[in-house]
């Protein structure tokens, strides 16, 4: 079964901001390690591109016809995705195990995994 893993950031400290300066270089070069882990995993396709912050997207609706854009992220920006990875893998329990090591998880974020649909 193929996973996507979506990485929303909450909290969770991101390189170049004061958050990230304010951990040590032993925690910087964890969260390193650990993605690079993450990404050596058999089975698992890393994303490859970063998102910008939410303030630079744009939501689109379409109401009666008529295209809406909004300037900026509709859900909350500390809630906002920061980024994802495929992972085909056996059950669910081994895409949660690896959403478990992502540090955005332990880090003030969330992982969320879902299956993809095959056909």
């Amino acid at each position: 079964m193929k996973y996507v893993l979506l990485i929303h950031q909450g909290t969770t400290p991101i390189p170049g901001s004061p958050e990230w300066d304010e951990l040590t270089e032993d925690e910087q070069r964890q969260v390193y390690t650990d993605y690079q882990g993450i990404n050596q995993t058999p089975g698992v396709t890393p994303n490859q591109h970063r998102l910008q912050p939410p303030e630079a997207a744009t939501t689109v609706r379409v109401q009666g016809g008529e295209t809406l854009v909004t300037d900026g992220p509709f859900v909350e920006t500390k809630e906002a995705l920061g980024g994802w990875l495929l992972f085909e893998a056996d059950d669910l329990d081994a895409a949660i195990e690896l959403a478990a090591r992502i540090p955005a998880a332990r880090m003030g974020g969330a992982i969320e995994v879902r299956p993809l649909v095959e056909g």
